[in-house]
């Protein structure tokens, strides 16, 4: 199949804001429950809070911001990790009639001054002394920006952090109120009502593989066009269980998290806020969310922390793994042709593991979770399987940045787990000649922030190049197998999609990161990173030297032999041709903080490779 529409669900009005929702409901339930907070530091509880004081919070917030001159159409950034107060900025800076411009909290300086210069924001928020000295440092070069709100921390005894910035540029977010206490409800009513669902919302620079960071303009429409086709179609069982309720713990300036806020304030789900993954496990067990949103990435921890877990004995070890196979053949049995199932002895087989294995996987992410949403990368099926037969069931989609995020979705009665599902409502995919997928439909952005010529690059008659290549299947189910830009041709001529190979070899617990190369040259080889967390239960099962790490056991015969099982596990799925013929462990990970990972935990393929240039040279030696 070269085209699949799914027909519209949910029309947006001409007139409609992300902001109605919040004020309707205040209005229509004011004692609902949309969010729940932290109260008390890490171990504190959380409490929730109602409608009508979400409402009076983004009002205020709102307010704070017109009092301070922020007027329709402005850009105000956004610097803070997920957390309660980000939501309430969001909402603010739209009830204002403004636009967000979410940064990354890892960002430097220098990234920094680039979104803030070419989005010309005229305020920034952020949320802690120490963002507040990366944002002075790239002030003197951002003059639009007259205001600098901070979330937590003593504005007047900074230490020092906000540098050498006049008086009065920087206020805490809790003086907001105070200076918009002279603005009335009906002037911040006006304020909010004004405009049309086709106004900007918000600007979001792509972290980019390459180059600077592109601001994709996504409306109010875009966004709401996005979530409520999505919970009002292919999400709704997710969305209506009894007590819905999600913890997001992903990075909100990445437009995956974004979309799963937008969709849980507009469906009314209970939504919560961990901005610390370390403490993730401990507050999925207090907040007890129904399902959660996760990164492949997350997905492989989860599975490889509890295989380790397991090495620990041989008995629970021999267990694990044969719960682990159990899981997705039954997986793979239930999802087989209409009729079909699994047979007597599987099904108790899978009885049995449940009480043994799978029931305390789920305890482990609260007890009450029945689905999960990944995206931003292929999951593999092999975790799909293990996952849906623990009672979990994944439901992966794929969007951009530039799609509002979603564009596809599987759906809990209909999940074809190693595909990203069908088109949400109202958008339609197109594969190209060359096997481009193309996106059309409501959720496809107006463009990139004063840059017609990158925008005519992507976009042309209405049809977005993602520059992702893929098939669709007989009934609209998409499939995404690599990226066109990444594509290996080897000496021989032979095409090769990395993805496939990258995606299984980063499965194994020990692997962090894998990159493979082979373009131009006489076969295909890969450069791999280990996990830190997964070498130290290695070297704790190996009598080797205290204190080693990558760098010292790269070269370990016996390590050697363990990655080379998952390269040999990834040729499984390419040939001879494809396959994997050598690999280099590094010394280092690649990280946000060394500039090799984007914020959206993608490779710097292009950084990597020439940095890397010695390491790749020698696989071909």
């Amino acid at each position: 199949m070269r085209e699949y529409t799914t027909p519209l669900v949910a029309d947006v009005p001409p007139s409609a804001r992300l902001t109605d929702t919040v004020f309707d409901r205040a209005a229509r339930d004011p004692s609902a429950v949309v969010l729940r907070r932290r109260h008390g530091g890490t171990t504190g509880t959380w409490q929730d809070v109602t409608a009508a004081e979400f409402a009076a919070e983004v009002l205020s917030f709102a307010k704070g911001l017109i009092a301070a001159g922020i007027v329709a159409g402005d850009r105000v950034a956004l610097m803070s990790r997920t957390r309660y107060e980000w939501t309430v900025a969001d909402y603010g800076i739209w009830a204002a009639g403004a636009v967000t411009v979410p940064i990354y909290e890892t960002s430097s300086a220098e990234q920094v001054e680039w979104v803030l210069t070419d989005s010309g924001s005229r305020a920034v928020v952020v949320e802690t002394t120490a963002h507040l000295a990366t944002v002075a440092q790239a002030l003197p070069r951002a003059p639009e920006v007259s205001r600098v709100w901070l979330i937590e921390g003593d504005a007047a005894g900074d230490g020092g952090a906000g540098g050498d910035l006049p008086d009065g540029l920087v206020a805490e977010v809790s003086a907001l109120a105070g200076e918009g206490a002279g603005v009335s409800d009906e002037e911040a009513g006006r304020r909010r009502s004004e405009g049309a669902g086709t106004d900007t919302a918000s600007i979001i620079y792509t972290s980019g593989t390459t180059g600077r960071p592109k601001g994709c303009v996504l409306t109010h429409a875009n966004l709401l066009a996005d979530v409520r086709n999505a919970v009002n179609g292919p999400l709704s069982k997710v969305f209506e269980i009894p007590g819905a309720a999600t913890l997001l713990f992903l990075p909100l300036a990445h437009s995956f998290a974004r979309v799963i806020q937008v969709g849980c304030i507009e469906a009314g789900i209970a939504l919560g806020h961990t901005p610390d993954v370390r403490n993730l496990l401990p507050d999925l067990a207090s907040f007890k969310p129904t399902f959660v949103l996760a990164v492949p990435r997350v997905f492989e921890k989860v599975y490889n922390g509890a295989e380790q877990q397991a090495a620990a004995s041989p008995v629970k070890s021999r267990i694990f793994r044969a719960a682990a196979a159990t899981a997705i053949a039954w997986s793979r049995a239930s999802n087989g042709s209409p009729g079909s199932g699994p047979g007597p002895l599987l099904n108790a087989q899978h009885t049995l593991f449940d009480r043994l294995v799978y029931a305390k996987l789920r305890a482990a992410l609260g007890g009450r979770v029945t689905h999960a949403v990944s995206g931003g990368a292929p999951l593999g099926e092999r975790l799909g399987h293990f996952f849906h037969g623990a009672g979990v069931t994944v439901l992966e989609g794929y969007g951009l940045t530039e799609t509002s995020a979603a564009t596809t979705v599987n759906r809990p009665e209909r999940v074809k787990i190693g595909t990203v599902g069908q088109p949400l409502p109202g958008a339609s995919v197109r594969i190209a000649d060359d096997g481009e997928i193309l996106i059309h439909g409501p959720n496809v952005f107006m463009g990139y922030w004063r840059n017609e010529a990158a925008t005519a690059e992507v976009l042309e008659d209405g049809w977005l190049r993602t520059g992702d290549i893929g098939e669709l299947d007989d009934e609209g189910y998409l499939s995404v197998t690599g990226r066109k830009k990444e594509l290996i041709v080897t000496a021989g001529g032979k095409n090769v999609a990395p993805a496939v190979l990258e995606d299984r070899i980063r499965a194994h617990y020990l692997v962090s990161q894998c990159l493979v190369v082979g373009d131009q040259r006489p076969y295909v080889a890969c450069l791999i990173t280990l996990d830190e967390e997964a070498l130290a239960l290695w070297q704790s099962r190996h009598p080797r030297q205290p204190g080693e790490g990558a760098e010292d056991v790269r070269h370990d015969p016996e390590l050697l032999a363990e990655v080379q099982s998952a390269v040999d596990d990834a040729n499984k799925a390419v040939s001879r041709a494809e396959s994997v013929r050598r690999f280099r462990i590094l010394g280092t990970d690649f990280t946000e903080l060394n500039g090799y990972l984007t914020p959206s935990l993608k490779v710097r393929r292009n950084l990597v490779i020439k940095d890397f240039a010695a390491d790749i040279d020698a696989l071909y030696a």
